[in-house]
């Protein structure tokens, strides 16, 4: 059977023409939103690529979640999320960054409809063609005037980065590494290839992901609680001997006041003595 081609206009559903989009009033762009599909299909997209490939994304996209949520500031981020370009063949990447927009979640990312296209975009490559990610994309990406475009090849354990030199541009330059770490303008962040896994850094701080960061948290709060109960225990044997004091000086007094009463009582008989002697 011969395969379709996705390039071909209306094999797939589209996005009309930025054109077509302007000239529609708000009924007609409605039912067009409504009509465009959530997913893609298997002939659009490659096959997939186990937990390698699946974990990577993940990663990346939870832990520029939890660093964006707690900088307060508004960029979505999804991963495989329908992306339609106007009169362009629908695409959904690994990972999407767009800034400054509202986060909530969609169904699909219509540039159109959203007045923005794509600001970051990476993709994972594991297994299969590499010409699909580090050349056809390369162009593809440029051509859509999506400012950055990184590749993580988790098989090599090697990164690549390209970003359009100006505003307007159609054709990628790449990004070299300084130190290891590649510059994401876009995010304000670095990424690098450490121990397996790729990481984000903003300045000298890694990205957490949320089981590191949960597990620093649970450190932090173990040494809390060790403290915690240090000083229960130091309060403890503080009032401890507040109240063996208090006790010892209690004893003092009782004593000190016995002693006194012994005292009256012999200076009373003396006194009762020297009366009878006279």
């Amino acid at each position: 059977m011969e395969r379709q081609n996705p390039d071909k206009p209306g094999v797939f559903p589209q996005a009309p023409s930025q054109e077509e989009w302007d000239a529609m009033d708000e009924a007609a762009r409605a039912r067009v939103l409504n009509s465009l599909p959530g997913e893609v299909t298997w002939e659009e997209m490659a096959p997939p690529e186990g937990d390698r490939h699946f974990q990577a994304k993940i990663r990346a996209l939870d832990a520029l979640r939890g660093y964006f949520t707690r900088q307060k500031r508004r960029v979505y981020l999804a991963a495989e999320l329908p992306v339609y370009f106007p009169a362009k063949k629908r695409f959904a990447p690994d990972l999407l960054a767009v800034l400054d927009v509202e986060t909530h979640e969609r169904d699909r990312w219509v540039v159109s409809a959203e007045g923005k296209g794509l600001d970051f975009v990476l993709e994972v490559h594991v297994g299969g063609d590499r010409k699909k990610d580090s050349e056809l994309n390369v162009e593809r990406y440029a051509q859509l005037g999506i400012p950055e475009y990184f590749v993580y090849d988790r098989a090599r354990q090697r990164l690549f980065g390209w970003r359009l030199p100006v505003s307007g541009a159609r054709a990628y330059m790449p990004i070299l590494a300084q130190h290891g770490r590649y510059a994401s303008e876009q995010l304000g962040l670095e990424l690098q290839v450490e121990d397996g896994r790729l990481r984000f850094w903003a300045g000298h701080a890694p990205l957490l992901e949320s089981d590191e960061f949960i597990s620093r948290l649970e450190h932090l709060m173990a040494g809390i609680q060790l403290r915690a109960e240090e000083e229960t225990r130091r309060a403890e044997e503080e009032a401890q001997r507040r109240q063996d004091m208090e006790h010892r000086l209690a004893e003092e007094t009782r004593r000190r006041e016995e002693a006194e009463r012994r005292l009256a009582e012999v200076q009373a008989t003396l006194e009762r003595l020297e009366k009878n002697q006279r």
